[in-house]
């Protein structure tokens, strides 16, 4: 059955990940919990579905408070899905983004993009790394042998400091489910976000073991959240202007 296919197909590319990238996984954790000693920002960016890297990532129940989303809503799916995908195409585009956030040298970027060949994402993580940010790539290295839209020639992995392999074969989608080969269920959002997760669970664990105590969100939906997130809402809501 599809699902039982999907489902072993999801658990292959998992299993991929956390045995060949653990390295990576706690290289990121210590890049970020450097930022976070040093009282920095995760900035957080994608464009189309990867956008949800930074949905999963912000306000969260269970997720880190400094979270800083990169939200350029032109290239989001819900104001023209098809636009967004012109626009992740566009060169120049990442410049008048990235001058509306203030990422600087206490910073980290955690950027998205599975097949890393669109010159948004190529330049957005191009200009944090000139404005002195680590940057933190998730994308699929088996796009790197595919032509690039970059006019430079570059993937997304070439202008990060740290890139993570997310095992996701060209195309996302893993079911073949048309006579013509055309394939359903995607893996990429599945493999990129378990990644992230794991990113800040390391640089928590870190944090533990040199006596920090990370500052992560409570679910709202719990007794006394309310009066604990108000604490770390006070803190950053003048500092993050998505809060």
């Amino acid at each position: 059955m599809y699902y039982q296919d999907y489902y072993q197909k999801v658990s292959s590319i998992l299993g991929e990940v956390f045995d060949k990238e653990g390295g990576s996984i706690k290289e990121a954790g210590e890049i970020l919990s450097r930022t976070l000693k040093q009282d920095g920002f995760l900035y957080v960016f994608g464009c189309g579905h990867s956008h949800m890297l930074a949905e999963e990532l912000f306000y969260r129940a269970g997720g880190l408070a400094p979270v800083y989303p990169i939200f350029e809503t032109a290239a989001m799916l819900h104001e023209g899905a098809a636009k967004s995908s012109q626009i992740e195409r566009m060169s120049g585009y990442a410049v008048h983004v990235m001058a509306r956030y203030p990422i600087g040298e206490k910073d980290c970027l955690l950027i998205s993009s599975t097949s890393g060949i669109n010159p948004f994402s190529i330049e957005v993580a191009e200009i944090a790394r000139k404005k002195g940010a680590r940057v933190i790539g998730i994308s699929s290295f088996a796009y790197r042998e595919e032509a690039t839209r970059d006019a430079a020639g570059r993937h997304l992995p070439d202008v990060c400091d740290l890139c993570i392999d997310n095992h996701v074969p060209v195309g996302d989608a893993v079911i073949q489910v048309c006579d013509n080969g055309t394939k359903a269920g995607p893996v990429s959002t599945i493999a990129t976000l378990s990644i992230a997760n794991s990113i800040i669970l390391t640089a928590c664990e870190k944090l533990r073991g040199e006596g920090i105590q990370p500052e992560v969100f409570r679910s709202g939906n719990c007794v006394g959240a309310d009066q604990y997130n108000a604490e770390i809402l006070e803190k950053y809501m003048p500092r993050i202007r998505h809060l």
